[in-house]
């Protein structure tokens, strides 16, 4: 069987892509091979300075790229409800929305704006909002897709519902492994929604394994021991962005992809190589505790995926 790259994805002409954290990494190879396929595609980021490079950069490979920047901080519902609103003026439906953006394992405890833990606020309320209230446009397209990028982290991970925000005890690892395990929770309990409320989207979940990004290359403990050790089997064990991109690629693009699939690297612990069908761990199977988070986050954020269902 042949391996899947960006040349298996189809014509996107006349589609609208929005990806998040776009203006570097994963996101940005994303939002390259939409637009290289012929998408509408709406770059978001925080760092305005660095969305304008990101467009520069995707013009110089493709000169006729229908590219846009956007501002959008999952780190903030009010930046969301703006991006949002803004959206909704333009554009009459979305065809694919990228949940990509997030931050890793940050070394203190932080809070967004609206005093949620900074990793589960960024990597997954935020997104919760984002999908929520354009739910009104990826309903309007034919056939939309909600990609949400997930990790080999969600493994180590687990819902720690009676301190969900860290404050009684916060470690960074722990931290980011919920929020990533609260991504593909997301990502199934949106599908089995969307599926019985027929809201017609399909819900797919991906994760990059280990792909070198400033993600990685920012993170903490740059300088430690076991960096510098790592640093040193990158060759053997990781894979450039632009690889890490095509588990999310294929299941924003691929006639293949399954509704609710998983998708990531086919090498040894999904760390590198070509996309495929990647493991799901029981947790993130867990229905109850799936449910439990949907219900909480709509609590959490004040918005709700079936009010906004409903006055659509």
């Amino acid at each position: 069987m042949t391996d899947w790259t960006t040349a298996d994805i189809p014509s996107l002409s006349g589609k609208t892509a929005v990806v998040t954290g776009a203006t570097g990494g994963l996101g940005y190879e994303t939002a390259m091979a939409l637009a290289g396929a012929g998408a509408i595609v709406i770059l978001t980021g925080r760092n305005d300075a660095k969305g304008l490079r990101a467009i520069e950069g995707i013009c110089e490979r493709f000169p006729n790229a229908l590219i846009a920047y956007e501002h959008l901080d999952l780190a903030s519902l009010a930046s969301v409800a703006d991006f949002t609103r803004r959206f909704a003026a333009g554009n009459e439906q979305l065809d694919l929305l990228g949940n990509n953006a997030g931050v890793m394992a940050l070394p203190k405890r932080q809070q967004t704006a609206d005093g949620f833990e900074m990793q589960l606020g960024t990597n997954y309320l935020g997104h919760y909002a984002l999908t929520a209230q354009l739910l009104p446009q990826l309903r309007r397209a034919k056939a939309a897709r909600v990609v949400n990028v997930s990790s080999l982290a969600h493994r180590s991970g687990a819902i720690n519902f009676d301190d969900l925000q860290a404050k009684h005890s916060y470690r960074p690892w722990r931290a980011y492994c919920q929020s990533k395990l609260a991504m593909l929770m997301f990502s199934l309990e949106l599908q089995r929604r969307s599926l019985a409320a027929g809201w017609g989207l399909t819900s797919l979940a991906a994760h990059p394994g280990y792909a070198r990004t400033d993600l990685i290359a920012n993170g903490p403990g740059a300088n430690t021991f076991q960096s510098r050790v790592s640093r040193w089997l990158q060759p053997f064990i990781s894979q450039s962005a632009a690889e890490g991109a095509l588990p999310t690629l294929l299941a924003a693009t691929s006639p293949a992809a399954q509704p609710g699939g998983y998708y990531g690297p086919n090498g040894f612990y999904e760390l590198k190589g070509p996309p495929r069908s990647a493991k799901i761990m029981p947790q993130a199977k867990d229905f109850a505790s799936a449910a439990m988070l949907w219900d909480v986050s709509a609590t959490l954020t004040g918005i709700s995926f079936d009010e906004i269902a409903a006055a659509a």
